[in-house]
């Protein structure tokens, strides 16, 4: 912890402190906007194209940075303050849609506009992301980073995929320049949350470096964790999955010819299903995890994930399919919580932001390929066949569960101690 971080010296169960809570104020803020304009960019995109593959490449452009940029945002992280990073990032977030409202209001939007926001607003997210993730344990004790990483995910999920997405349906609906003045206008709002957050978050470096030294004792330490290797790798099928079944979605279930002619409000009700069960499990994740152990938690998020984005190939029926998404998001904040906390427990804070990084090279560098795939995929087989596909692809991550015993996972934490 820096000297001059705030330190709450507390235990499992007692207050999370002051300091978190700012903290936690100003993620619901940041991630409401992301749920809005998630949701405002498709519905926006189906307006200009009906092209599976121009659709899907937005979820491209979106998810790229982690590809090509996260083992640089993981650097920076801990290289400098990573509160002061967090702030710029979420204030190029507000810049860039109202970047794009001007450009619409000139009428020269168009998918490559759309493109170009979606990239840029990836790469802010990649700083934003991994320094929120590394924060944490700058703020709270290490036995309560599961119940914080919890209730994070209780304000995230609610924010992104409960209230954001009809949200983002219903003002793309009264017009595009309300679907992307809202979530700039939060994204600003989020950075005065971060402001009220006191202290230095900065990790002190006991001899300078060069950028490229930073990022490959960061990979490397990431490459002798055999627990967080294998936790990534999994991670990342599972988001080529579901970025492959998420990007076309809106296809499959928005507009009178679509397999489930939901509107646009009915689609991001839709999605809130997931929402609510995300917004359970944070908060019965921690119990879940200390009831069933690590190990066979997260072999049901597996078989979870799996039904999650294989069951549109199964059903159109959006009673059939709510329930089933509730449940996946259930099981998606579980892995969530499970999979965060290990890393801030077992990576030392001079390298969590490194190892964050690196681990989301694997595990979120892959969305963009899945989406990719996916738009491929659906024009070439169909939607349903696409989902068919994922579904079996997540189901098969079952066979590499014999690594990640619960007596691997403690002895990967007891080795960092």
């Amino acid at each position: 912890m820096t000297p001059n971080a705030p330190q709450v010296k507390t235990t499992d169960g007692l207050p999370l402190g002051t300091t978190y809570w700012k903290l936690w104020t100003s993620s619901g803020l940041s991630n409401l906007a992301d749920g809005v304009f998630k949701i405002a960019l498709p519905l926006m995109a189906i307006q200009l194209t009906q092209s599976p593959t121009l659709i899907a490449g937005l979820t491209v452009a979106a998810t790229l940075p982690w590809l090509f940029f996260a083992l640089t945002a993981g650097a920076l992280a801990d290289r400098v303050d990573r509160r002061k990073l967090m702030l710029w990032a979420n204030l190029s977030r507000a810049v860039l849609p109202a970047l794009l409202i001007a450009v619409i209001l000139l009428d020269l939007g168009s998918i490559w506009a759309l493109y170009v926001v979606a990239l840029t607003v990836g790469v802010a997210e990649t700083l934003y992301d991994t320094s929120a993730q590394s924060i944490l344990p700058q703020i709270v004790n290490k036995d309560q980073l599961s119940r914080a990483n919890g209730r994070l995910y209780a304000a995230e999920l609610t924010a992104n995929q409960f209230i954001g997405p009809p949200l983002g349906g219903l003002l793309i609906g009264i017009g595009v320049v309300a679907g992307f003045a809202v979530p700039a206008a939060l994204w600003l709002a989020a950075v005065g949350g971060l402001l009220l957050v006191p202290g230095s978050f900065r990790i002190e470096r006991e001899q300078k470096t060069t950028l490229r030294f930073d990022i490959r004792e960061g990979l490397r330490y990431l490459w002798n964790q055999k627990v967080l290797r294998t936790l990534a790798a999994m991670t990342g099928v599972v988001n080529f999955a579901s970025s492959a079944a998420f990007a076309v979605l809106v296809l499959f279930a928005v507009g009178p010819t679509s397999e489930m002619g939901l509107s646009e409000v009915g689609f991001g009700i839709l999605l809130t299903t997931s929402a609510v069960g995300a917004f359970i499990g944070s908060f019965i994740s921690d119990s879940v995890e200390a009831k069933l152990g690590r190990s066979k938690s997260l072999a049901l998020c597996i078989l979870g994930c799996a039904l999650f984005v294989g069951a549109p190939a199964l059903a159109n029926n959006p009673y059939i399919l709510g329930p089933i998404l509730l449940v996946g998001g259930i099981l998606i904040v579980l892995w969530n919580v499970i999979t965060v906390s290990l890393r801030q427990r077992i990576a030392p804070n001079r390298l969590l932001g490194r190892v964050n990084s690196a681990y989301r090279l694997l595990a979120w560098g892959t969305m963009p390929i899945g989406a990719a795939a996916g738009g491929v995929l659906s024009q070439w087989l169909g939607l349903q066949a696409m989902f068919g596909i994922m579904g079996v692809l997540t189901l098969g991550l079952l066979v590499l569960m014999p690594i990640l015993t619960d007596k691997a996972i403690t002895a990967a934490e007891v080795d960092h101690e």
